[in-house]
C-alpha cells in the first residue's frame, strides 16, 4: 500500500510539472511597474464599475474571462493586451448631439477633471501593448500625438467616446497596425496620409464629422466604414485597386458625381452601402457584379435610369435598396420624378474650373480686392448718411382708422421659431418635395365633394374628432379618399383663409396622410357659419400600428428591423410637419391609432393638426414672445407622444392609462441602469433574437429622452431622428455581420 502511494506521489508531481511546463509564458505575474500602471490608469477613469474590484493583490493576467468588457492578456510579465468597455453613453445617444466646437462636460463623460494628455501619458508606459481597445468609457478631448509611444500597436479601438479634433498625423506611424476603429466620436477636419499603413485592413471612421476629401488609403484594405461623416467630393477612381475590399460604407456624406461601375465587380466586394448622398446619373446597363456580392444599398441618392440587371429585380442572389431616386424601373412609389434628380443634380453639382479659369479668378481678385477697399470707404460713408436719416422712422406704419400695418419684414416672417434658424433644423428638398407619386393637389367643387360622399350618407361617416367629422368617398376616377368637413365658426377675409389653405396644400409627404385637394363653401345667409372647409386626404387601407398590436399574427410580423423602420418613418413625418412647411404644425394628436401602414409598412400619420383658423381670434392670436414660447411647447408636447409610441413600439404593450406610463417607463430606465439581460428582459418577446442590443439601447435612451417630465429637456425631433437613424445603422451592421441570435 505504501509502495502505491509514494507512485501516485510521485505521478502527482510529473502531472503538476507537466502542467507548469504547459502554462504560457503569457499568463506569468505581471510586473510591479505595470501592476502601477494599470491601478493609475483606473483612477484616471475615475474607476468605471467595470474595473471597481481592481486592487493592488489583483493578478492582472488571470482575470476572469466570463465578462467580456475587460480583457487583459500578458507577455513576460508585460501587458500585450488591453480592452476595457464601459456603459457610458456616446455621441450618438448624446441629446442634443455635441456640435463642432460645442463639446461640453456631462453625465455621458468623464469629469471636468479628467485630463486626456496625462491618461495617454500614463498609458503609453505600457510599452508592449498590441490591441489596446477603450470603448463607451466618456473619454473626452483632443487626441495627443504621443500615441505614437505605442510602437508596437496592431489594433486601436476608442470608439464611442468625446474626443474631438483632428486625427493626430502621429497616427500614421503605427507601421504594423491592422484595425482602426475611431467611430462615433466628434473628429474633424481631414483624415491623416494613411496610404503607407501597408498591413492596414479594417477602417472605421463612421460617425464624426470629417472632410470634406476622401481620405488617401491603402489599397490592402479589406473593411472601409466611413458613414455618417462630411464628405465631399466624387468617389474616388483610386477605389478600383482595392482587390481585397469586401466592406464599403459610405453612407450619410455628400459624394456628389456618378457611380463609378467598377465598385460592383471589386474581386472581393461582399457589401456596398452608398446611400444618402447625391450620387447622381445614370448606371451603365452593362455593369457586371462579382459572385460575392450580396447586399447593395444606393437608396435616396439622385440617379436615374433603369438598374443594371445585376442588381435589377431579378438579382434573387443579393439585397439591393434603391428606393428615392428616380428610377425608372422597380416601384415607382418609391421614386422621386425625374425632374426632381434633375433640379437636385445641378444644384449639388461642384464647380469645375480649368487651369486658366483658376488664374483668372485669382487675378480678378487681387484686382476685386484693390477696388473694394476703395468702394467700402465710399459705399459704408453714404450707408452711415442713410441710417441717420432713417433711425427715426419706425417699421409700422398707421393708418388713418389707427390700426397698424406690419413691416414688409414682418409679413414675410413666416414662422416663429423659439431657437436661431440654424443649418440642422433646415429641411432637405427631399423632405419637402410633394411630388410622393401622388395625383396633382387640386380645388373640389362641392358637387364632387357630395357625389364622393354620397351626399355625405350617414354610412361613410368614419368618425368625428376635434376639427369635425371624417368621411369615406368615391372620387370620380375610382379611387377611395378621406374628406375632412371643417366648419369654420367666425367669418375670415378670402385672403387669410387662402394663406391657410397655401400652407395646407403642402402637406404631402411620404409619411404623411397626404392632402390631395380641398373646397371652399362660404353661407352667406349663416351668420354664425362663416364657411365650410373640406379636406381631401388620401386613404390608406391597411390598418394602424395599434391594429398591428392587437393582433398577435401581426405582431410577429414587425421584428426590430420593420419597427424601427416604422417609427424612424414616423419621425420624418413629424420633423416634415415641425420644418417642412412653414408655420410650422404642432400639436398633432400623435398615438399609435394614428400610425397607419400601407400595403409595405410604410408609417403613415393621420390626425394631425390642419392649420385652419377654428378658433375665434386665430387669425391674429399671439404676440412674438407668446407664439414662440407656444410653439415650443406643442413642439416637445409631439416629442412626448412620439415617445409614448416608442415605449410601446418596444416593450409591445399598449399603453391605456398614465400611471401605466409612468410604471412603464421607469421600469426600462431602471433596466437601462443595470445589465443588459434586465433591458432584454422588458422587451417585447416576439422581437428576440432581431435585434442588435446596442440598437435597442440607443433607441430605449432617445425614448426615456422623449419622455422627460420638463419638457425643456426632452430633445428635437431632429436629435429624434438622428439617434433612431443611427440606431438602424447598428442594427444594419449587426446583421450584416451574421449575427442572428447572438445578442440574446
Amino acid at each position: 500500500m505504501s509502495v502505491f502511494s509514494s507512485d501516485m506521489e510521485k505521478f502527482k508531481v510529473v502531472v503538476l510539472v507537466i502542467f507548469v511546463m504547459l502554462v504560457p509564458v503569457s499568463l506569468g505575474q505581471l510586473s510591479p511597474s505595470e501592476t502601477r500602471i494599470l491601478l493609475q490608469v483606473q483612477k484616471l477613469l475615475e474607476y468605471p464599475q467595470v474595473l471597481q474590484n481592481w486592487t493592488y493583490w489583483t493578478n492582472f493576467c488571470y482575470l476572469p474571462s466570463s465578462s467580456s468588457s475587460i480583457k487583459i492578456v500578458c507577455s513576460n510579465n508585460r501587458v500585450t493586451e488591453l480592452t476595457v468597455i464601459g456603459n457610458r453613453s456616446s455621441p450618438a445617444a448624446y441629446s442634443p448631439k455635441p456640435g463642432s466646437g460645442k463639446f461640453s462636460v456631462s453625465q455621458q463623460t468623464l469629469s471636468a477633471n479628467f485630463n486626456i494628455d496625462s491618461f495617454f501619458t500614463t498609458l503609453t508606459k505600457l510599452s508592449n501593448l498590441r490591441v489596446l481597445s477603450l470603448v463607451s468609457l466618456g473619454l473626452w478631448g483632443p487626441l495627443p500625438g504621443k500615441i505614437n509611444r505605442f510602437w508596437s500597436l496592431e489594433m486601436l479601438n476608442i470608439s464611442s467616446n468625446f474626443i474631438y479634433g483632428e486625427i493626430p498625423k502621429q497616427i500614421t506611424s503605427f507601421k504594423n497596425l491592422t484595425s482602426l476603429v475611431l467611430a462615433d466620436n466628434l473628429f474633424n477636419g481631414s483624415v491623416p496620409d494613411l496610404q503607407n499603413l501597408l498591413l492596414l485592413r479594417e477602417l472605421n471612421l463612421g460617425g464624426n464629422n470629417l472632410g470634406p476629401k476622401f481620405p488617401s488609403l491603402s489599397n490592402k484594405l479589406v473593411s472601409v466604414v466611413l458613414k455618417h461623416n462630411s464628405l465631399r467630393s466624387d468617389i474616388p477612381l483610386g477605389l478600383k485597386n482595392f482587390d481585397q475590399l469586401k466592406q464599403l460604407d459610405i453612407s450619410a456624406n455628400k459624394f456628389v458625381g456618378p457611380i463609378p461601375s467598377f465598385l460592383f465587380s471589386l474581386p472581393s466586394i461582399e457589401y456596398l452601402n452608398l446611400a444618402e448622398n447625391q450620387l447622381s446619373g445614370a448606371l451603365p446597363m452593362n455593369i457586371s457584379c462579382t459572385a460575392k456580392l450580396n447586399s447593395v444599398d444606393i437608396s435616396h441618392n439622385l440617379l436615374i435610369g433603369k438598374l443594371p440587371s445585376c442588381i435589377g429585380l431579378n438579382s434573387s442572389n443579393r439585397t439591393v435598396f434603391s428606393s428615392w431616386n428616380c428610377l425608372s424601373s422597380g416601384n415607382s412609389r418609391n421614386q422621386h420624378p425625374y425632374s426632381f434628380c434633375h433640379k437636385e443634380a445641378l444644384a449639388v453639382k461642384p464647380p469645375v474650373k480649368s487651369e486658366q479659369q483658376n488664374s483668372s479668378i485669382k487675378l480678378g481678385l487681387i484686382l476685386g480686392i484693390i477696388g473694394g477697399v476703395i468702394g467700402i470707404v465710399v459705399v459704408s460713408a453714404a450707408l452711415v448718411l442713410v441710417l441717420l436719416k432713417r433711425s427715426g422712422t419706425t417699421t409700422t406704419t398707421a393708418t388713418e382708422d389707427g390700426k397698424y400695418e406690419r413691416s414688409i419684414a414682418d409679413k414675410m416672417s413666416v414662422r416663429i421659431s423659439p431657437k436661431p434658424a440654424i443649418e440642422s433644423r433646415r429641411v432637405p428638398q427631399t423632405m419637402r418635395s410633394a411630388a410622393i407619386g401622388l395625383p396633382p393637389y387640386r380645388v373640389f367643387t362641392l358637387e364632387e365633394i357630395e357625389d364622393a360622399t354620397n351626399n355625405f350618407d350617414a354610412t361613410n361617416l368614419m368618425g368625428e374628432g376635434s376639427q369635425g367629422q371624417l368621411y369615406r368617398g368615391c372620387l370620380i376616377d375610382g379611387s377611395i379618399a378621406l374628406v375632412k368637413c371643417i366648419k369654420l365658426k367666425q367669418r375670415h377675409l378670402p385672403q387669410s383663409l387662402m394663406q391657410h389653405m397655401e400652407v395646407t396644400s403642402k402637406l404631402r409627404h411620404r409619411h404623411l396622410v397626404s392632402v390631395l385637394g380641398h373646397c371652399i363653401v362660404t353661407y352667406q345667409d349663416h351668420p354664425n357659419t362663416a364657411s365650410t372647409v373640406f379636406i381631401v386626404l388620401e386613404h390608406i387601407s391597411k390598418g394602424s400600428l395599434c391594429d398591428y398590436f392587437n393582433d398577435w399574427k401581426k405582431k410577429e410580423m414587425l421584428k426590430w428591423p420593420e419597427r424601427m423602420a416604422i417609427i424612424i418613418g414616423a419621425a420624418r413625418g413629424i420633423q416634415f410637419l415641425h420644418t417642412g412647411v412653414a408655420p410650422g404644425v404642432f400639436g398633432n394628436n400623435l398615438k399609435i391609432e394614428n400610425i397607419l401602414l400601407d400595403e409595405s409598412l410604410t408609417a403613415k400619420i393621420s390626425g394631425y393638426n390642419i392649420p385652419l383658423p377654428t378658433k375665434i381670434g386665430s387669425e391674429s392670436p399671439l404676440n412674438v414672445q407668446d407664439a414662440s414660447k407656444h410653439v415650443e411647447n406643442a413642439e416637445k408636447e409631439d416629442v412626448y407622444q412620439l415617445g409614448v409610441i416608442l415605449l410601446q413600439v418596444i416593450t409591445g404593450r399598449l399603453i391605456k392609462s398614465t400611471s401605466e406610463l409612468d410604471d412603464l417607463k421607469l421600469q426600462i430606465e431602471e433596466c437601462l441602469a443595470e445589465a443588459p439581460s434586465k433591458l432584454r428582459g422588458v422587451t417585447d418577446p416576439s422581437v428576440r433574437g432581431t435585434y442588435a442590443y446596442d440598437s435597442l439601447r440607443t433607441t430605449v435612451e432617445i425614448t426615456v429622452n422623449c419622455l422627460s417630465k420638463d419638457s425643456a429637456k426632452r430633445p428635437s425631433i431632429e436629435d429624434v431622428l438622428w439617434n433612431l437613424q443611427y440606431s438602424i445603422q447598428v442594427q444594419e451592421g449587426w446583421t450584416s455581420s451574421g449575427n442572428l441570435s447572438t445578442q440574446m
